[in-house]
């Protein structure tokens, strides 16, 4: 059986080589100018930051050293124009103990801020790109003396942004050229097959009709006037042809290899990357509970300051009183070694001596009742054990270690709830709650408002306790409602508001009590939170309200 001669177009040949030679030189040209332009409009970024640490470095020298936080606010304030800064924090150098605090800061309205970085700004005077983000710090200095630093975090999407546009317009060059390429090719394929069809007619024709007479007239291309004279010269050059087809497909296969390797290395790199992510999250979900247990002892904190001022004023009288009774005592007694006592003077003394006696025991009971009270309110607050407990009493309770800040003011709060309900349920979450809720209004909602009202409505439907909690203050704005149970949240910025309240509350109530909680509330009418937890009720003969 006779072999098949393997042949190719040389139709298809030309458009190969065309296009490969054009794909090829204009894959390398696009990929290299990419590569050194992107590394320019990094490193133009970077020094832009560079350039912003300087100038915040050299004015904040005033601010820290007059300690005017609130001029460096302001300052920070003209950066909002610059849209690749996201935070930018000035810490200021404790000379006495050598230790960073926090001093000013600026933070982009839809980035929210960012943690302090205490113990890695000093490692950061040089950038550090992590994902689309770069950090960069540096020192203040004040007649060669480090007083501060500057600590700049700062987005790259610009840079990203122009890496898709670059990338978009080097995909529409690399088309047009294809194309361009394409329309070359086929030029080239009938400048070159016209004379070659014109050699097969000659060819057939002198296979059917044996006139070697005839002869192929001369071609403008040297290869095909060579074909003319030698039809193996012909069939030679054509193998030839296909081998460095092949030898192309083979160069294009190990290319293919090379990109799958890299592209494999690359999502190895990925997924490195993603596990890091997914640690630093644990890590400031660590964070943020520490920040959550302190917020409770800073509550617990100001709790016991107020008790301890209350306590006194009770403790103070009795003092007063017992002073005066030994005074007159000590009267008394004089007069009865010189036998000068009468009647009046003894009738007198025992009635001070009655009423001096009530005074003592009144504020003595005073001041046992607030340290029963707070001693409730602190172990409640400390322990999230179950107990059986009376609702009503909770609350006065809470109210009562309230005292201190609620007698300052002509604020009213009402609370309606069965006296005789008892349930089995964690009355430390439930009166961390009612503390939070009602400091809040009286630190924001009525900070314009002089004679407020809270109302606490609590009852007890189908084993689930629901706690209606209102105030008739300044309400929550809508941006910041969206967010009220996130950390971080508040319009005390600055002005000693920790954001932690009502993410304590959320906290406390889904997951201590394993409860639901809804807040409404419009800007000038006050807030209302719902929010209901299982209980067992003791008392089912209670009524509920």
């Amino acid at each position: 059986m006779a072999s098949i001669l393997r042949t190719t177009s040389i139709k298809s040949a030309l458009s190969w080589v065309v296009m490969l030679i054009c794909s090829v030189t204009l894959l390398a040209s696009l990929t290299i100018s990419t590569i050194q332009d992107i590394g320019f409009q990094k490193k133009k970024l970077l020094d832009q930051l560079q350039a912003y640490t300087n100038i915040i470095a050299f004015n904040s020298v005033a601010g820290i050293l007059v300690d005017d936080a609130e001029m460096e606010d302001n300052r920070l304030k003209s950066f909002s124009a610059v849209e690749i800064l996201y935070n930018i924090h000035i810490y200021k150098l404790s000379p006495e103990n050598n230790q960073l605090s926090f001093f000013s800061s600026y933070n982009r309205k839809d980035i929210g801020p960012h943690p302090t970085q205490f113990a890695r700004v000093a490692n950061l005077t040089q950038p550090l790109a992590e994902g689309d983000v770069v950090e960069i710090s540096k020192p203040v200095e004040f007649d060669g003396k480090v007083i501060g630093y500057i600590y700049i975090r700062a987005g790259m999407d610009e840079l990203s942004s122009y890496v898709q546009s670059r990338l978009l317009f080097d995909l529409l060059i690399a088309c047009i050229a294809l194309i361009c390429a394409y329309f070359v090719s086929r030029h080239l394929q009938r400048r070159f097959t016209a004379p070659i069809e014109t050699l097969l007619s000659v060819v057939q024709k002198v296979t059917k009709e044996k006139s070697y007479a005839v002869r192929i007239p001369e071609s403008e291309v040297q290869e095909i006037h060579v074909l003319g004279r030698a039809i193996n010269a012909m069939l030679d050059r054509i193998e030839q042809q296909i081998n460095k087809l092949q030898q192309a497909e083979t160069e294009i296969r190990q290319l293919n290899q090379g990109l799958e390797q890299k592209i494999n290395e690359r999502t190895q790199a990925l997924k490195t990357s993603n596990q890091d992510l997914l640690n630093t999250l644990e890590t400031l979900h660590q964070y943020q509970n520490q920040i959550v247990e302190t917020e409770k002892m800073a509550s617990l904190g100001q709790m016991v300051a107020g008790v301890a001022h209350e306590v006194n004023t009770p403790i103070g009288l009795g003092v007063t009183a017992s002073t005066l009774m030994q005074d007159r005592l000590a009267d008394i007694q004089v007069a009865f070694d010189e036998k000068k006592l009468t009647s009046n003077q003894l009738q007198r003394f025992l009635s001070e001596s009655k009423e001096n006696l009530g005074i003592i025991y009144r504020n003595l009971e005073r001041a046992a009742s607030l340290i029963r009270s707070f001693k409730q309110v602190a172990v409640d607050q400390s322990n999230e054990n179950r107990r059986q407990f009376s609702v009503v009493q909770l609350v006065n309770e809470v109210l009562l270690s309230l005292r201190p800040n609620l007698k300052k003011t002509q604020h009213e709060v009402l609370v309606e709830c069965d006296e005789k309900l008892e349930v089995d349920s964690k009355p430390g979450p439930l009166n961390q709650i009612l503390i939070n809720l009602i400091m809040n209004s009286l630190i924001h909602a009525f900070e314009t408002i002089e004679k407020g009202q809270i109302k606490i409505q609590i009852r007890v439907e189908q084993n689930r306790c629901y706690v209606h909690y209102e105030d008739n203050g300044a309400g929550v704005p809508e941006h910041i409602k969206k967010r009220i149970f996130d950390p971080f949240v508040t319009t005390k910025r600055g002005e000693g508001g920790s954001g932690l309240g009502m993410h304590l509350v959320y906290n406390l109530v889904t997951q201590a009590l394993n409860g639901k909680i809804a807040l409404e509330s419009t800007l000038g009418e006050g807030v209302r939170i719902d929010f209901d937890f299982p209980v067992i009720v003791k008392n089912n003969s209670a009524a509920t309200i």
